[in-house]
């Protein structure tokens, strides 16, 4: 499958049977989503850099929330978490996703906004990839996000939610988490290509570039 980023955390995932599209950004992120096709579309919650499902065309389903759903051999179950380390108090709710495609797991934090214990650990359970929000503000911080992914033990980490050229916003940088995770500065490519086969034995830090930049 294909893992393009198209922008704060939206991800197009292009596999054999189907295309997923998380998190549509829209133009109050400050990147520009041009109309995508998507045979499924996620959304963590409804603040608008994260709900730009004007920008998708065609006939998809969009999933808003915690539950389990299945199309086209996807399958993916939402778990309701928290935008806030408050229970909702100050941002509400955020859904994290869990993608299995083609024999690889995929997870979706959304814009988590706290730790996560040990019995969402065990739902979330073995991980091929990991999108996590990394640049604090409305999110986990860079702090935050390292000890997340210690705890979950990803194979692949695609950084998300973060500042660049792109965007105005006062986020960290993706520096921040790299220097934290202790992962060497990777360089950026254009899109990651995987399969169930060829997922690396021990974690790997992966950048992708915003094809707009």
């Amino acid at each position: 499958m294909e893992i393009t980023w198209l922008g704060h955390s939206c991800f197009r995932i292009k596999g054999k049977e189907a295309i997923v599209l998380t998190d549509p950004c829209g133009k109050e992120t400050g990147y520009t989503l041009h109309k995508q096709h998507a045979d499924i579309v996620t959304v963590s919650h409804y603040h608008a850099g994260h709900s730009n499902i004007e920008a998708i065309e065609g006939d998809f389903r969009q999933i808003k929330g915690p539950g389990e759903y299945e199309l086209k051999n996807v399958f993916i179950t939402g778990y309701a978490t928290y935008h806030d380390a408050t229970e909702g108090q100050e941002r509400g709710k955020n859904t994290v996703y869990i993608i299995e495609i083609e024999g690889v797991t995929i997870c979706h934090l959304g814009d988590l906004g706290h730790a996560i214990d040990s019995s969402m650990e065990e739902e979330i359970g073995d991980v091929g990839v990991l999108f996590v929000p990394v640049g604090g503000v409305s999110t986990i911080d860079s702090s935050k996000a390292a000890e997340i992914v210690r705890s979950i033990a990803p194979r692949i980490v695609i950084p998300m939610h973060y500042k660049t050229p792109a965007t105005t916003r006062d986020l960290e940088p993706v520096e921040n988490f790299l220097k934290k995770s202790g992962a060497k500065e990777p360089q950026p490519q254009a899109r990651l290509n995987i399969n169930k086969t060829n997922l690396p034995l021990n974690t790997e830090v992966i950048v992708l570039n915003y094809p707009g930049a």
